[in-house]
């Protein structure tokens, strides 16, 4: 560990930003609203930002330069960050939180079942899926408004299930509640630093513990479900061989949890949060929607979608780069530097919490031009060419690039065109969308939309 008086800190310490007595301000501004924040930050000091925050002080980096060297060249001086180790003691030690070896064996464990060939081969069930979600909506045309924050997540909830579980989780009504009450408890200790003690009776950690129990029953009954049929590939039943090797059966029954805890909330989370931000866009930028609306008529109309018709849901595609370019799910990669170590030219020692933000990062005025602006245009083929690598990074990068990057995309791509194929979403007059930067970066408060068949 560096000293307090090494020449590594004294450098520190020049990085720009505001100072030590602002780190209470900051802290309250971080509670209400942390992507205002942290755009501030990046407005007035640059791509290298010191932000005392609280006791804390954090190192804020802006650049594809910075996040390359983090996420890739040195990926392995730094250890998960601010948020995602408090949040442990919400979500566990699953994959999105651990570290190390048991990181590295989980992964082992679970990268079979988000293989590319595996992931086309259920298509079908995507199709199906973004199907039943289509004629649920339709059903609902000139009546009143749809929630489509939660239509998003149920359809989500419904591919996990069929692709990789194999079960039905729309029999399990208590999911999205406890889903809630585990993300609400993972950024209170966040901002918290986890110490509040769990036992303590507040609302929010008594729904926290009854969520808990209820998530172990449904991890219990889907391994029950599992055992009695047939060995699988799906991930349920690889965490199952996986935990009769292991000698505390205990223990293995914890790491089944969190992992599964980490799929279904990691793996429906980020990507209705996408689509509900693309139906938002979509109904702001009628054009976009007209345009997609053809490309999907036309490749639906030589038949069922198969992975040939996919790829030449070009645009569709081009749109939903653009929406997480926006808003892009995983809107904060926070780290722990383990040694010391020099971002950018700046010192940054053993110990340290460093930030890297896609959402800042991906509204770069110096990679992205008139980066407020939704423009599908900036994805085609030959514009991605011209783009630095690590100026767009929605699936993170390097080692810990995000292993559901395929199917997430598959999905959006299937239910995006399959919608707008048959139907016109507009947002109800006067509704105000604004970002909650959780977990994951979604709409604040749900998604009421009317629904309208297609002219």
């Amino acid at each position: 560990m560096t000293t307090r008086n090494s020449p590594a800190l004294a450098a520190v310490r020049q990085i720009p930003g505001p100072g030590r007595a602002s780190a209470l301000p900051v802290l309250f501004k971080m509670v209400r609203s942390r992507l205002d924040v942290m755009a501030w930050a990046a407005a007035e000091y640059g791509d290298a930002v010191r932000l005392p925050l609280g006791p804390k002080t954090l190192y804020f980096f802006n650049h594809p330069d910075h996040a390359k060297h983090v996420l890739a060249d040195n990926a392995d001086n730094y250890t998960k960050g601010l948020g995602m180790v408090h949040a442990r003691r919400a979500l566990g030690d699953g994959l999105l939180t651990s570290e190390g070896e048991l990181w590295r064996k989980q992964r082992k464990i679970i990268q079979p079942v988000f293989q590319a060939k595996r992931i086309a081969g259920k298509l079908g069930a995507v199709s199906d899926e973004a199907e039943r979600l289509t004629r649920r909506l339709r059903s609902q045309a000139g009546k009143g408004p749809v929630d489509m924050r939660a239509e998003m997540t149920a359809f989500t909830l419904g591919v996990l299930g069929r692709t990789l579980i194999d079960a039905d989780l729309a029999e399990f009504d208590s999911l999205g509640e406890s889903f809630e009450a585990v993300q609400n408890q993972a950024m209170f200790d966040a901002i918290t630093m986890g110490k509040v003690p769990l036992w303590l009776p507040l609302p929010l950690q008594t729904r926290f513990r009854r969520a808990r129990r209820d998530l172990q029953r449904i991890v219990d009954r889907l391994a029950a479900g599992s055992k009695a049929g047939a060995a699988g590939d799906d991930f349920v039943s690889r965490m199952i061989e996986s935990m009769a090797r292991e000698t505390d059966q205990r223990l293995g029954r914890v790491h089944m949890r969190d992992e599964l805890v980490t799929l279904l909330l990691a793996g429906h989370e980020t990507t209705a949060s996408t689509l509900s931000w693309a139906f938002h866009l979509l109904d702001e930028h009628p054009m976009v929607w007209e345009r997609l609306h053809d490309e999907a008529v036309a490749v639906f109309g030589s038949g069922p979608l198969t992975t040939d018709s996919l790829h030449r849901l070009t645009y569709t595609t081009q749109v939903l780069n653009e929406v997480i370019r926006m808003y892009p799910p995983v809107w904060l990669l926070p780290r722990i530097a383990r040694a010391d170590d020099v971002i950018g030219g700046f010192p940054i020692a053993a110990g340290s919490d460093v930030l890297l933000s896609p959402y800042l990062l991906h509204r770069h005025p110096a990679f992205w031009t008139s980066p407020e602006r939704f423009d599908p245009e900036r994805f085609t083929p030959a514009a991605s060419e011209r783009r630095n690598r690590y100026s767009y990074i929605p699936f993170g990068a390097g080692p810990r690039f995000c292993i559901g990057n395929n199917l997430g995309m598959m999905e959006a791509t299937v239910v995006l065109a399959t919608v707008a194929r048959d139907l016109r979403l507009t947002k109800v007059p006067g509704y105000k969308v604004s970002g909650e930067a959780m977990l994951t970066l979604r709409i604040r408060g749900g998604l009421p939309m009317t629904v309208h068949t297609a002219s």
